[in-house]
């Protein structure tokens, strides 16, 4: 149990005024008297001072309605030293104003203080009563489920106290009804529709006394979401899902997802599931037939979503020329002048050669026609 720090400002006034009709004591006169008289256990408990003279040389407490020796709980002479005496049980000092604080404050603390504040030539004594009391059993909460799933499962948590009065905390932030939190009319049940995976925590908190918190224990809650996507990352790297690496060299593939609870990863290659199933996959040495098309499959067995991402390995190869760009070639050889003559005539002759064979032929073909016609 979480108990926040009491705020005494208000039972300070309440019970100012009580110690000032019961005892009587006339303010206007001067004389010390203790303003606190009510304790929690567990908490720190202030006996305050007030009408405190001034230029104080020494403050003594006392368990009890006399300031005997023997039942000296602790005194202090400012600025700072404390001396303990017989009934000091570690647990109290003397603060600056006077006051005695006890930390934490047990039940057998409750019954008379008495003080005495020495002031020049002065003393004055005050003796005052602390009642201690203890706050209800455990402040109790509830939920119907703590393993849930995003956007799919909602959760009803249950405050188990009577009082109504009751404030609800999702990640230790105080929260109202909304769209996706619902809390019922009597403050009890709180509803969360559609637990998002920022949804941690949930606690309740009670106003036990006037100024005095009370909370109960956190609830963790547990909830699965994703796959929201899937990256697939290589060695050498990928250039729109190409992979291109020579026979023989190494290639690193890992699946990369934003996911919660635990994957089931699954590779296929070239359409054949393989016998694989790490994040990682490491082909040390490529091969030919490990050339293709690979897919990892990452599946989330809570939320029941899965993704997947395509990549190809393939071999280097000759990139195309652009379109107007002509090859260049180097050669090696070179033609004499002599050479370049016989081949300039060899082409001559071949010309004339031809064209005779051309013309012989046409002189044929008319022959032939002049010798058929009647």
């Amino acid at each position: 149990m979480d108990l926040s720090r009491p705020r005494w400002s208000l039972w300070r006034r309440v019970f100012l005024m009580a110690s000032l009709l019961a005892c009587g004591i006339c303010q206007a006169s001067g004389q010390i008297f203790i303003t606190q008289t009510l304790g929690i256990k567990g908490y720190r408990t202030v006996v305050a001072l007030d009408k405190v003279p001034e230029d104080v040389q020494e403050y003594s407490w006392y368990w009890g309605a006399n300031d005997s020796a023997g039942n000296m709980i602790i005194s202090h002479k400012p600025p700072s030293a404390q001396q303990p005496g017989p009934m000091y049980t570690g647990r109290e000092r003397v603060n600056r104003e006077g006051s005695l604080l006890i930390r934490p404050t047990a039940l057998n603390d409750t019954g008379n203080y008495t003080v005495r504040v020495v002031a020049g030539n002065e003393t004055q004594r005050a003796t005052g009563w602390l009642e201690v009391l203890e706050l209800g059993s455990n402040l109790g909460i509830s939920v119907n489920a703590s393993s849930l799933v995003e956007n799919m499962d909602s959760v009803a948590a249950d405050c188990h106290t009577n009082v109504t009065n009751i404030t609800w905390y999702v990640n230790d932030v105080p929260t109202s009804s909304s769209d996706r939190m619902t809390i019922s009319p009597d403050g009890k049940t709180l509803v969360i529709l559609r637990v998002s995976r920022y949804d941690r925590t949930i606690q309740c908190m009670i106003e036990s006394f006037p100024e005095i918190f009370q909370r109960s224990e956190r609830i963790s809650l547990t909830v699965a979401y994703g796959p929201d996507y899937v990256l697939l990352r290589s060695n050498p790297d990928d250039f729109n899902g190409i992979v291109t690496a020579e026979i023989g060299s190494q290639v690193e593939m890992e699946c990369i997802c934003y996911s919660f609870l635990d994957l089931k990863y699954h590779w296929i290659h070239n359409g054949s599931l393989l016998n694989f199933s790490d994040a990682k996959m490491n082909l040390s040495s490529l091969a030919w037939e490990q050339m293709g098309r690979y897919r990892c499959t990452v599946e989330n067995p809570v939320t029941q979503l899965i993704m997947y991402m395509d990549v190809r390995i393939q071999a280097p190869h000759e990139c195309p020329l652009p379109s107007g760009i002509l090859p260049v070639v180097h050669r090696d050889f070179s033609i004499s002048g002599s050479m370049v003559m016989f081949l300039i005539m060899l082409t001559v002759l071949g010309g004339v050669y031809i064209c005779g064979v051309l013309i012989h032929a046409l002189i044929n073909h008319y022959s032939i026609r002049t010798n058929r016609a009647p």
